[in-house]
């Protein structure tokens, strides 16, 4: 079942950017706090309804047992909330999520995994889908840039800060995850609901903090009702984290590099919905990752 947990946690977080990419705005230096609290609200009512409907006793603790992990996302995901502001996700969504690749490494490199030929190949091919995608949006978005004769926007000038996030974003959240993959799979130090209720219970404390600061002393004004796009973002951010503690807790080393092939989930929906061109070569990309995709399904089944 990992490995359907992992496809719609990628296919979710996909969803997540289609959002973020259509509500970030460069002009708001707000906008990334406006984003934790959109997205640790939904994590809170989620976890609040998750814990009642399935009838869980948490434990508080599970909390501070599980908040190194926490940390490490939250810090990434604010990271990369601030990156909006200076650069375009279609850009900074593939580089982010080279975090996968990190988080493979580090467990190949601090446990003991024997991967068929299968699952080296169709991590490989992902992997570098994932990092070829990146380099044809870069070179898309500036061509499109150069051709047009209206004013850059301030997401488009990538310099030293603009690349600077998605790649701290990806360092960050490799070791978040490979610190994931210990707790869930390689050492079993918390279950599966708890680590759910642990982490949307933090990132909800943390929404009351960020809303505490944005209207009580920045004095910003903020209109849950006029942040629908954010709160589309956060809904499918949360969706996704769902089934993503379960793929975590099955088979890491393979989910990780997996999941983070929710770029090109992206790329397809704003294609679909953003109405975004597509050039033959991403196109080609897209069907690569996606027969490396394949190529882990078949694994998966052996």
């Amino acid at each position: 079942m990992w490995f359907l947990f992992a496809l719609l946690t990628a296919f979710a977080w996909g969803g997540a950017d289609l959002f973020y990419k259509k509500g970030s705005d460069s002009n708001d230096r707000f906008s990334h706090i406006k984003i934790v609290i959109m997205v640790g609200l939904v994590m809170g009512i989620h976890a609040t309804a998750y814990m009642l409907i399935q009838g869980i006793n948490f434990d508080p603790t599970d909390m501070i047992r599980y908040f190194p992990v926490s940390a490490l996302y939250i810090l990434s995901m604010t990271i990369g909330y601030i990156g909006l502001r200076y650069i375009e996700l279609s850009i900074a969504s593939p580089v982010q999520n080279s975090s996968g690749a990190i988080t493979a490494i580090l467990l190949f490199i601090f446990f003991t995994h024997e991967l068929n030929i299968i699952e080296i190949l169709g991590v490989t091919i992902v992997t570098f889908g994932v990092i070829g995608i990146a380099i044809l949006e870069k070179n898309s978005e500036r061509e499109s840039l150069r051709i047009s004769s209206t004013q850059i926007d301030k997401k488009y000038q990538i310099g030293f800060i603009a690349i600077f996030f998605p790649i701290l974003y990806s360092l960050i959240d490799g070791l978040g995850t490979f610190a994931d993959a210990v707790y869930l799979d390689e050492l079993k130090l918390i279950s599966e609901d708890a680590a759910l209720l642990a982490y949307e219970f933090t990132f909800f404390i943390c929404a009351v903090l960020a809303f505490t600061y944005l209207k009580f002393i920045k004095k910003e004004p903020f209109n849950l009702f006029k942040e629908r796009v954010k709160g589309y973002a956060a809904i499918f951010e949360t969706t996704g984290q769902f089934f993503y503690v379960f793929a975590m807790s099955s088979n890491a080393i393979i989910a990780a590099p997996l999941i983070a092939s929710y770029s090109i989930f992206s790329v397809i929906l704003s294609r679909i919905f953003l109405k975004e061109r597509l050039s033959k070569v991403q196109y080609a990309v897209i069907i690569v990752v996606i027969l490396g995709i394949a190529l882990l399904g078949i694994a998966d089944e052996l």
